[in-house]
C-alpha cells in the first residue's frame, strides 16, 4: 500500500472548487502505511465495512458511514455493540449528574450491558468509571486518533479503558480533535448503540447532537430529569418534551433497549402494617375519624356494614393496637394515626 494519489482527479458532483482543492490537499498528505505502523505500535487495528468485526448497525448511517474505525482493545467491537447503551452529557456537570451517570453505568454493566461514551470530562468520564468500577464493559469513542487520548487529563482513564474495554476512533493515529470532529464522532456513538441516555445537558450541549442523531436513526432516546432551575438540565428537559423517554435508573433504561420481558420493577410505596389487614378490618379502620372517638354505629355506617360486624372488627383492631375504647366510642391510637398519614404519602 503506497501513498495516496495526489492527483486532482474529477471533482465529485456537488463539491465546490475550494472544497475539492482542500480534499485533494489532505489526500496528498495521507500515508496509510505509516498509519498502520503507528496503529500496530499502539496496539490498535483498523476495522472496515465487511470486516468480521464491523458493527452492522453503523451501516444505518448510509452516506455518513465511517470509512472504517481504528480500535484499541481485545474484545470484538461487533459483539460488544450488539448490547450497548450510550450514556452522554455535559462536561461541566453537577455532582448530581456525576452521581446519576456513574450509578446508571454501574447498573447497566452489572446487567451485562456495554456502556459507550466519548471519554470527555464530566458525564462521559463518570459513565466510563461507573462501568469500570463494576468490572463491566465500556467503550470510549474519541474525536482524535486512538493513540492520542483526549482530553490529556484523561490519559490514565483512556489507557485503562483500552486495557479493560475498547477505545475507538474514526481518525487515523496522531490526529487531534477539532470542534467539527466532535460532532462527527457523536453520530458514531448514536449509531453504534441501541439507545442514548442524556444525563445532563444545557440547551446547546453537544450531547444533544448525539441524542438527535439517535432519533434520526430510529434508536431509543432517553433523558434523566434534573432540577427545573438547573441550566444544565434544560436541554434534557427539552428532549423529554419531545420523543425522548424519561428514565431514572438502569432498570428503566434496560426496559427501553432490552429484549421483550426485560421490564423495570413497578414503583410502589412502602408496605405498611395496615396494608396486611384483611379488607373488612381495613374498611372499619378507615371509617374511624382521626380527631375524635366515634360510636360503633357511626363507624358501621361509614364502613357500610352492620353494627355487630363493626364491633367485632373494632375489637380485633384493638388487639392489634390500632384503636382504643373511649367510653361508648372508639378512637384511633396515636400509632394508627401516624400509620394513616404515612399511607397517604405518595411514593
Amino acid at each position: 500500500m503506497g501513498r495516496a494519489d495526489t492527483g486532482g482527479g474529477d471533482r465529485l458532483p456537488g463539491v465546490g472548487a475550494v472544497r475539492w482543492a482542500g480534499l485533494v490537499a489532505r489526500a496528498g498528505r495521507a500515508d496509510p502505511e505509516r498509519d498502520l505502523a503507528v496503529a500496530r505500535a499502539a496496539g490498535a487495528r483498523f476495522v472496515a465495512p465487511g470486516h468480521p468485526e464491523w458493527p452492522g448497525q453503523l451501516d444505518d448511517l448510509a452516506d455518513a458511514r465511517p470509512l472504517g474505525l481504528w480500535v484499541r482493545g481485545r474484545p470484538s467491537l461487533r459483539i460488544w455493540a450488539l448490547r450497548s447503551v450510550a450514556v452522554v452529557g455535559a462536561r461541566a456537570c453537577t455532582a448530581y449528574g456525576t452521581h446519576v451517570a456513574a450509578t446508571l453505568a454501574t447498573g447497566l454493566a452489572e446487567h451485562g450491558w456495554v456502556v459507550v461514551s466519548g471519554g470527555a470530562y464530566g458525564i462521559d468520564a463518570a459513565a466510563h468509571r461507573g462501568a469500570l468500577a463494576a468490572g463491566g464493559a465500556t467503550v470510549a469513542v474519541l474525536a482524535s486518533g486512538v493513540d492520542r487520548p483526549y482530553p490529556r487529563g484523561h490519559t490514565a482513564l483512556i489507557e485503562r479503558i483500552a486495557a479493560q474495554g475498547l477505545v475507538v476512533g474514526e481518525l487515523p493515529p496522531g490526529d487531534h480533535p477539532t470542534p467539527s470532529r466532535f460532532i462527527l464522532r457523536n453520530r458514531v456513538i448514536a449509531a453504534l448503540t441501541r439507545g442514548t441516555v442524556v444525563v445532563e445537558a444545557a440547551c446547546r450541549s453537544g450531547s444533544l447532537a448525539t441524542a438527535r442523531a439517535a432519533q434520526r436513526l430510529g434508536r431509543h432516546t432517553m433523558g434523566v430529569p434534573g432540577p427545573v432551575t438547573s441550566a444544565l438540565s434544560a436541554g434534557v428537559h427539552e428532549l423529554l418534551r419531545g420523543e425522548a423517554a424519561l428514565v431514572t435508573d438502569a432498570a428503566e433504561v434496560i426496559e427501553m433497549v432490552g429484549d421483550m420481558g426485560e421490564l423495570a420493577p413497578p414503583r410502589t410505596g412502602p408496605v405498611l402494617p395496615r396494608d396486611l389487614l384483611e379488607p373488612a378490618a381495613r374498611t372499619v379502620l378507615a371509617a374511624l375519624p382521626g380527631d375524635r372517638a366515634a360510636p360503633a354505629g357511626e363507624v358501621a355506617l361509614g364502613a357500610g356494614t352492620t353494627p355487630d360486624e363493626a364491633i367485632a372488627k373494632l375489637y380485633e383492631l384493638r388487639a392489634l393496637g390500632y384503636v382504643e375504647r373511649h367510653g361508648d366510642g372508639w378512637k384511633l391510637t396515636r400509632q394508627a394515626m401516624i400509620s394513616a398519614r404515612a399511607g397517604r404519602t405518595p411514593c
